[in-house]
């Protein structure tokens, strides 16, 4: 059974930077895109980030574009969200989800319906 498990959330101030971490196992990673998700208190789920199978094409909400980063490590199992100036409204419990595809050329790694496997999700709360 496919295990996702996120890890790196905290408190922080706004303006800091965190990394997020997915630790992956009972599957092979490095076939399958993954992605980064955040639900804030009281609203839906939102895609933030995706990455390909190879590491090599990123995607980005424009929310989020330029201050966060998507990276992956397919010798660790691991994907990577580095967040850096971060706001309040980047407050949200952040998931990340294993694709159901390898790249989001031909699918769109934007919609939970291309996730077949969810961590528990790790909170993130920006705040002075």
């Amino acid at each position: 059974q496919v295990q996702l498990a996120e890890s790196g959330g905290g408190s922080v101030q706004p303006g800091s930077s965190l990394t997020l971490s997915c630790a992956a196992s009972e599957y092979s990673f490095s076939n399958y895109a993954m992605g980064w998700f955040r639900q804030a208190p009281g609203k839906e789920r939102k895609w933030v980030a995706s990455i390909d199978w190879d590491g090599h094409t990123a995607y980005y909400a424009d929310s989020v574009k330029d201050r966060f980063t998507i990276s992956r490590d397919n010798a660790k199992n691991t994907a990577l969200l580095e967040m850096a100036s971060l706001h309040p409204e980047d407050t949200a419990v952040y998931y990340c989800a294993k694709s159901r595809r390898s790249t989001g050329r031909t699918a769109d790694l934007r919609s939970e319906a291309q996730y077949d496997a969810w961590g528990q999700g790790t909170q993130v709360t920006v705040s002075s």
